[in-house]
């Protein structure tokens, strides 16, 4: 996520500065899941992570097989099949990503055109994280950061008509196919 920014107020022709002490070798990743499913309430899946690089050693984001273990959890979770529909990120897109979809019949991936940030629903809750309690804020330690970014991702996934929100924003609505026999009927 980039740092949130929001609006302050200051005196007249006196540009407000929050002075923070920035430390390039931190960085935190966060990955989502919008769940949807007609009749049932939406869902939020997430897990924040917290990298730290020693020396130039280490990740600085989510691997293939990260993304993979939210889906197991997903798929657990919600004891379904689950339709993945992603961004171009690179990890979405990775090898290992691919081949663990093909093996497993409960997964299904779906990816977006790129460029199409307008039809990812995680966007918005994104943008409802950054507008919210992330923004204005200079955060004393990590731990703080980390207590305003859950405790803010809780609020929406007790809401779900925020999620139901963040559809709707995409212009996509949720259809129910009805199911075929596999005599194929």
């Amino acid at each position: 996520m980039t740092p949130p920014r929001g609006r302050t107020w200051g005196r007249r022709g006196h540009t407000p500065v929050a002075r923070v002490r920035e430390r390039s070798w931190r960085r935190w990743s966060i990955a989502a899941m919008c769940c949807y499913r007609p009749g049932e309430a939406s869902r939020l899946i997430y897990r924040p992570r917290q990298h730290r690089k020693y020396r130039g050693k280490g990740r600085n984001s989510f691997s293939w097989s990260d993304y993979r273990d939210l889906v197991v959890r997903a798929h657990s979770q919600l004891k379904a099949p689950i339709i993945l529909i992603w961004d171009n990120l690179n990890t979405h897109r990775a090898a290992g990503m691919r081949e663990y979809a093909t093996e497993h019949d409960w997964v299904t991936i779906v990816q977006l055109p790129s460029y199409a940030p307008d039809l990812n629903s995680a966007e918005g809750i994104w943008s409802l994280i950054r507008r919210g309690p992330l923004a204005n804020t200079a955060f004393t330690d990590d731990d703080h950061f980390e207590r305003a970014l859950r405790g803010g991702l809780r609020h929406i996934q007790q809401r779900p008509n925020l999620i139901n929100g963040c559809l709707a924003s995409t212009g996509l609505t949720l259809t129910r196919h009805p199911t075929t026999t596999r005599g194929g009927q």
